[in-house]
């Protein structure tokens, strides 16, 4: 199976997450993403897994999956330097 994305993922705060995608550097707020995502705990929120094709994340504790391009596509706040939590 081809790799879709090369991604690196890691959680900022409460809400957001910093992806690197295919080089590119994101900041997605994940409440706006999924309402379960939004009610979510910090440790349920740390409890994620880039799939191993790089289409999505996947949270096991929520039974969530979101997609990389679908993430990608709805934000506006590229970065061109590395977030600092």
């Amino acid at each position: 199976m081809e790799k879709a994305h090369d991604v690196m993922a890691r959680l900022l705060d409460a809400t957001r997450m910093h992806l690197e995608v295919d080089g590119v550097c994101y900041v997605v707020n994940l409440a706006d993403h999924s309402h379960i995502l939004a009610r979510a705990t910090p440790s349920q929120l740390a409890n994620f897994e880039v799939t191993p094709s790089g289409y999505g994340i996947h949270w096991p504790d929520l039974d969530v999956d979101l997609s990389i391009d679908g993430l990608v596509r709805r934000e506006p706040v590229i970065l061109t330097h590395e977030v600092k939590p």
